[in-house]
């Protein structure tokens, strides 16, 4: 698993959208119980914060250290460093998750993981979100801007994430998901504070010297045409039930 974002973990935290409630009452509508869940990937702890509220207790893993140092703190969450696997007993944990993160696992490594520690009829949800969308003038600007200023510098791995995480096997039995967004108000700072958290812009960052998003902001500022413009975000999900 590559880590793409020890290097920015505050920024990361503080910027990256917030999954909606309507994500989260679907998984837990197809939960059996509500005892253990494992969010893998967990990065600032943002899902796992949410998972807190519902779970006696949750295991959260992340093989980036300093993510975890500035993740939600809350008393049933377990953080700890740690990657595909776990040291979860078996047939232990009710529902397991993985937000924006599955594309970078070894997935057969991880599949197997999921189905030692799940138990019996458990659930599994992987989800992300794809290119934003705010308006009909700023689009093409992003868009060049994803695909051709920062686009050589995307891992291979983000193609799943344009495939809506589609492509790859997924060995459980899979439960239909309805279509969900993200939708938020934000700044134009708050724009650029989110597109500077691309692991494609750090990369062109160091190779460079310089951060492409500040050329961008000044193509876009012209055309934002209030305080705050509406940001919609593309979300996709896979579940599935583990049979053990």
């Amino acid at each position: 698993m590559k880590d793409l974002f020890s290097g920015h973990s505050q920024q990361y935290a503080e910027f990256r959208p917030k999954y909606p409630q309507a994500l989260y009452e679907f998984i837990f509508g197809n939960v059996r119980g509500f005892d253990v869940a494992w969010d893998a990937g967990t990065g600032n702890g943002q899902a796992a914060s949410v998972l807190a509220s519902r779970f006696r207790k949750v295991s959260a893993t992340d093989i980036s250290a300093t993510q975890l140092e500035n993740a939600v703190r809350m008393v049933n969450i377990d953080y700890h460093v740690g990657g595909e696997t776990t040291l979860l007993p078996d047939h232990s944990v009710d529902l397991i998750t993985v937000a924006q993160a599955i594309h970078w696992f070894d997935r057969k490594k991880f599949w197997q993981e999921v189905k030692r520690v799940s138990k019996p009829n458990g659930t599994v949800a992987v989800w992300g979100y794809g290119l934003l969308n705010i308006t009909c003038e700023i689009d093409p600007i992003i868009r060049e801007f994803y695909t051709k200023i920062v686009g050589p510098y995307w891992d291979p791995e983000r193609r799943l994430i344009d495939e809506r995480y589609a492509s790859f096997d997924f060995p459980f039995e899979e439960i239909q998901s309805p279509t969900f967004t993200m939708d938020f108000e934000w700044t134009l700072a708050e724009l650029e504070g989110y597109l500077t958290t691309w692991s494609a812009v750090r990369k062109y960052q160091k190779e460079r010297g310089e951060n492409p998003v500040q050329a961008l902001v000044k193509l876009v500022e012209p055309l934002w045409r209030n305080e705050k413009s509406k940001v919609r975000f593309p979300l996709f999900v896979r579940l599935g039930r583990v049979g053990v």
